[in-house]
């Protein structure tokens, strides 16, 4: 090893998973520009990284075609009983899924160096953060972890020699013999891929896989699946949600972290530019929050990462122009495809399609191919440090105090483009039951309407049940403390199919309403799915939005609620008695309302 590790249980888990794994060499990383640079030549050697002439400092990678999302279907949550990991949640009895795992786990490694990654989800030492340590097999894994994490030396100071950390395993699945040449994205087949999380040891293994969240473990397998069960246990929160801060022209600040699914435009609100006048957006994080309870009893969030993880199709100056300054170096692509000046592309881009290019899969491109030159899921890993409207508190150790939630979904119909929860345990009931349309980025048909309670469907480590009852408990705590919860739907369509709002930096205007309420300053009135913004109190100012269209947006229809009644039903249901009491009070109220 290259550098002398101190920490006890750290020293005797790295020896344990090498006599497992049997890598070639270990190499303890630091974190630095250097090493970085170093994992860079590797990847490009093996002719993996393809480094780009229009942007310095950055690279693609294609991954196989096997290896393009997160594969819920492969996912675990293995708890002792199959009840604590809830309805979900796919299960397998530890031991069991221990044993098929530690088979696998036998000499993959063979050929390779096994990188030691000490990292810290959240500002190092911050009270808010937690500290993980990855072993992988991949320097792809390196260079993206030095991005969407705080990898350091630092972090092995902090654990000196008896410091707590959450384990993460990680292995592509593809051992080399000798003389034998790599492929140029190593992994193993789907029945193979395993990412697997043990919330009551803190620990994650995952294995096949070398793409995104599923071999990044800092990402949702860390700071989701592991930090809920953890925040459930030690009373905070942890949520997949942006935060952003909104400054109104007199300089008032205010937090708001919201939680959307995949594909419903929250990297494009973490950095949206407001097009009312006088009111300024800056980002704090686009994915993940992490709260606690500060001294003054409010609920005080940081962003646990380092980088932005971003799907780039569909991203653009139109969509989020921000996002796009970000991109301009030091980025590392996946699966987009590559134009022949040394560039990047994917659909939804600016500016004309390319002539030609060379799609995702490698193959030649042009705009009479079939397929998409790019994969809808392609990312980018981009340092958020680099984003041109981060905020300047963003690393604050002790995060910034929220005062708005919002929930949201992608609905062509029904919900309207804003309400408020009539109270804290409404506000639970609008996230436990939030809907949105399938998308690329997650799993099932398109279009169909997917139930994702608080955008964590896939991510919460436990009994989303006793997930629900944490988040009233957490009500409970704050009191008249607790943030103002809201619910959007920027996606409504009128029957031609059109979307009615024109959304992105338009989005201020309903941001600007939250902010009124919180202050006191405007009214609602009273539906029966909550309270909607009185006539004239939207600032559309300079819209050209006519009076019929934005009355279809905020249509409250009871019949297509009470159609929805149903579906809510034999969604609370599955959760049996863990189903918390007063959710099935709200359902109550909610029937009652609709008359």
């Amino acid at each position: 090893m290259n550098i002398t590790v101190k920490n006890k249980k750290l020293k005797s888990w790295i020896k344990e998973v090498a006599d497992l794994c049997k890598p070639d060499d270990i190499y303890v990383c630091n974190g630095s520009k250097e090493e970085y640079n170093l994992m860079l030549e590797k990847l490009l050697e093996s002719r993996i990284a393809i480094p780009l002439k229009k942007r310095p400092g950055s690279f693609l990678f294609r991954s196989d075609p096997s290896d393009v999302a997160r594969v819920e279907n492969r996912t675990y949550i293995s708890t002792p009983l199959k009840e604590e990991a809830g309805p979900m949640n796919n299960w397998i009895e530890p031991s069991e899924l221990k044993k098929t795992m530690l088979d696998l786990y036998k000499g993959c490694m063979k050929g390779r160096t096994m990188y030691v990654i000490p990292f810290s989800m959240g500002p190092v030492g911050s009270p808010i953060s937690k500290i993980g340590i990855e072993v992988s097999d991949s320097p792809y894994v390196v260079i993206n972890m030095h991005i969407m994490t705080r990898v350091s030396s630092r972090v092995l100071e902090l654990l000196s020699t008896d410091g707590e950390f959450i384990p993460c395993l990680h292995s592509v699945g593809a051992p080399l013999s000798k003389g034998q040449e790599d492929s140029q994205w190593p992994c193993a087949p789907i029945e193979q891929k395993y990412i697997s999380h043990f919330p009551e040891e803190n620990l994650i293994w995952s294995y096949g896989s070398g793409y995104g969240g599923n071999a990044l473990l800092g990402k949702k397998c860390l700071a989701l699946r592991i930090a809920s069960a953890m925040a459930r246990r030690e009373g905070w929160m942890a949520e997949h949600m942006l935060i952003l801060r909104l400054t109104g022209p007199e300089g008032k600040q205010y937090h708001i972290a919201a939680a959307f699914p995949s594909a419903c435009g929250k990297t494009n609100l973490a950095m949206m530019q407001p097009s009312i006048p006088g009111w300024k957006c800056e980002c704090i994080g686009d994915d993940i929050a992490w709260m606690k309870t500060g001294p003054d009893g409010r609920l005080y969030a940081i962003n646990p990462e380092n980088g932005f993880f971003g799907v780039a199709p569909g991203t653009s100056y139109n969509t989020n122009p921000m996002a796009m300054d970000t991109l301009n170096e030091n980025v590392l692509f996946t699966n987009c495809a590559l134009t022949d000046d040394g560039d990047v592309w994917w659909e939804g881009m600016d500016g004309d399609e390319p002539a030609h290019a060379i799609d995702w899969k490698g193959r030649d491109w042009t705009p009479e191919s079939v397929e998409e030159a790019a994969h809808p899921n392609a990312r980018f890993t981009a340092p958020a440090s680099q984003c041109p409207v981060i905020c300047k508190d963003w690393e604050k150790p002790e995060g910034v105090p929220i005062d708005i939630f919002i929930f949201g979904g992608r609905r062509g119909s029904v919900a309207p483009l804003v309400y408020e929860a009539y109270n804290w345990d409404h506000g639970v009931f609008l996230g436990s039951t939030a809907a949105s349309e399938t998308t690329a980025a997650n799993i099932g048909a398109l279009g169909n309407l997917r139930r994702d309670p608080f955008a964590m469907k896939p991510f919460c480590g436990y009994n989303m049940g006793d997930y629900f009852q944490h988040w009233l408990d957490m009500g409970d705590r704050l009191g008249d403390k607790a943030p103002r919860i809201f619910y959007v739907n920027w996606f409504r369509k009128s029957g031609d199919g059109k979307f009615l709002w024109p959304g992105f930096s338009d989005n201020s205007r309903v941001l600007k309403w939250m902010c009124e309420r919180v202050d006191g300053k405007v009214g609602a009135r009273e539906t029966p799915i909550g309270l909607l913004p009185d006539e004239g109190d939207l600032d559309l100012s300079g819209l050209d939005l006519s009076t019929d269209d934005m009355r279809e947006i905020m249509i409250v229809d009871t019949d297509d609620w009470k159609a929805e009644l149903p579906d809510i039903e034999s969604h609370f249901d599955k959760f049996g008695d863990r189903l918390p009491e007063r959710l099935k009070k709200q359902l109550q109220e909610f029937r009652k309302r609709l008359g």
